[in-house]
């Protein structure tokens, strides 16, 4: 018993000792370390809040020592925020670091572009005065841009009017002064936009060649009834400035660079007319495109080409019933599926890539056909099914990091017309699960011509969405004629050679 009493004695010494916050110090005599001696905080748009970044402050001596004072240069007017090790502020005083130790400075911005004379915004962290005085410069490059965001009347946010019915929607419509989205700097959408107006009068976005449009998160674009949405880029051209359009999310910071999800959606309502999409890249959201609603068989709602849809959520593409005609299309990484089509409808794909390389599981195939709604059909709607009026697939690739790639489902008695010609499809179906089941009748004329089923794309890099083919793909010079006819050059303006390749891209020979 006196051995246990002698421990617990010792012990409580022990914890009490480690717990002590008034340990006895010396005042710094400007020996500070530091993880680097400048902090460069990446691109931030104008009054947009940075991501965190971290310094480490070492006190590599043999001494407690606390710092007399840490502070801003710019003190109180300094756009820069910091964190001394768990406390907020922009003035500090007797910061103690122990021998052999370190602390932690968090450091965050925000800053207002029409109040800096200069771009590139600087401060110090200044570390004590005097000659013991050192310091970290700060550096962080502010971007201008034209914001857009909901009106807010008596403290409420507007929200959107979508088929005549009031929504909890956050945006607006956009004003006819704002109809077109130039390249003199980038635009940042808060909230939902609407192409359009409550009267569903005809109106037309036009963004032009070279411009950037980035969504702040829950923000995306709306096309209306009657309005269209026309996106003109061109095909960029090395060692000249961007002509493609790139839509994306408002964090500018490399490690949201490839992250899914950072923003909503581009839907096209049913009735939008005449949207064209050309040399674009629609990247990081949740589904880069919803098109819902059909006019005929004839015309398309959309007509996208030379066009690259990466890093979605949920889905690439989703089609509710409508007509999108596609070429030089490549989608890749996306939670559920690159393209899915939903309730029927039109869909001609010519000469696209379909490789999805999302990292997790996934338990739908990359392409998603049905004739129903029952997957995004509200509790109380009733089964809808809808004819496939037209489906075909011509020298496309359909691959990705799934056995099965490619899935159709039909639960009405509709029409369901479609053809897959010169195609690579995976299908590994290693356990028999689909063996008799009329849909995957690869030797089905009707249906299926000239497919290389699980062949080898010899993509460049799908993880890193280049998805560009190599000189030992099996899709090489294996397109039909008729198709390549309609898309004679590939999404970087090579020639298609005679017969062509399959997908978007003509191969290449990697350099090792």
């Amino acid at each position: 018993m006196k051995q246990f009493i002698t421990f617990i004695f010792f012990a409580s010494i022990l914890v009490f000792s480690s717990c002590r916050k008034d340990f006895s110090t010396e005042l710094s005599t400007g020996n500070l370390s530091f993880s680097k001696d400048t902090v460069f905080l990446d691109t931030v748009f104008s009054q947009i809040g940075s991501s965190t970044y971290t310094l480490k402050v070492y006190n590599k001596s043999n001494t407690d020592i606390r710092i007399p004072t840490i502070s801003l240069a710019d003190n109180d007017d300094s756009g820069y925020r910091l964190n001394v090790d768990g406390t907020p502020g922009k003035y500090f005083e007797d910061v103690p670091i122990l021998a052999k130790d370190s602390i932690f400075i968090f450091i965050e911005t925000t800053i207002d572009y029409s109040q800096v004379t200069d771009p590139l915004y600087e401060d110090q962290i200044l570390f004590d005065t005097g000659e013991n005085q050192q310091d970290v410069k700060l550096i962080t490059l502010v971007q201008d841009a034209h914001f857009l965001y909901p009106n807010k009347v008596n403290e409420v946010i507007e929200t959107l009017v979508v088929d005549g019915e009031e929504t909890n929607i956050r945006g607006r419509y956009l004003t006819d002064e704002e109809l077109t989205f130039t390249n003199d700097k980038p635009y940042v959408i808060y909230g939902y936009m609407m192409v359009g107006t409550e009267q569903n009068d005809s109106k037309t976005l036009t963004i032009e060649a070279g411009a950037n449009v980035h969504f702040h998160s829950n923000s995306g674009l709306y096309v209306n009834q009657n309005a269209s949405l026309h996106i003109n880029g061109t095909q960029n051209i090395e060692g000249q400035e961007q002509t493609e359009v790139i839509l994306q999310g408002d964090r500018l910071e490399p490690l949201y660079e490839d992250v899914p999800g950072q923003w909503g959606n581009i839907v096209l309502l049913p009735n939008a007319i005449d949207n064209h999409i050309n040399y674009t890249t629609i990247k990081n959201g949740t589904i880069g495109l919803i098109s819902q609603g059909i006019q005929s068989i004839a015309t398309p709602v959309l007509e996208i080409k030379n066009t690259q849809i990466y890093n979605n959520s949920l889905f690439g593409i989703l089609g509710i019933h409508t007509n999108i005609k596609a070429s030089n299309l490549v989608i890749n990484n996306s939670g559920i599926s690159d393209f899915s089509a939903m309730v029927g409808g039109a869909y001609n794909f010519t000469h696209c890539t379909f490789a999805n390389s999302w990292r997790t599981g996934r338990s739908t195939a990359n392409i998603w056909l049905l004739d129903h709604n029952e997957v995004i059909k509200r509790e109380e709607d009733e089964l809808v099914t809808a004819d496939f009026y037209e489906l075909n697939f011509t020298n496309c690739i359909i691959s990705g990091s799934a056995n099965i790639e490619l899935e159709l489902e039909q639960k009405g008695d509709t029409n369901f017309d479609y053809n897959f010609n010169n195609n690579i499809i995976q299908f590994d179906d290693h356990n028999n699960t689909y063996t008799g089941i009329a849909f995957y009748d690869f030797t089905d004329t009707n249906h299926y011509n000239n497919n290389i089923i699980n062949g080898e794309p010899d993509f460049k890099d799908p993880n890193t969405n280049n998805l560009i083919i190599g000189e030992d793909s099996e899709a090489n010079a294996q397109a039909n004629a008729a198709g390549t006819s309609l898309v004679p050059l590939d999404i970087n303006g090579v020639s298609r050679s005679n017969p062509a390749d399959l997908g978007a891209y003509e191969h290449v020979v990697f350099e090792e």
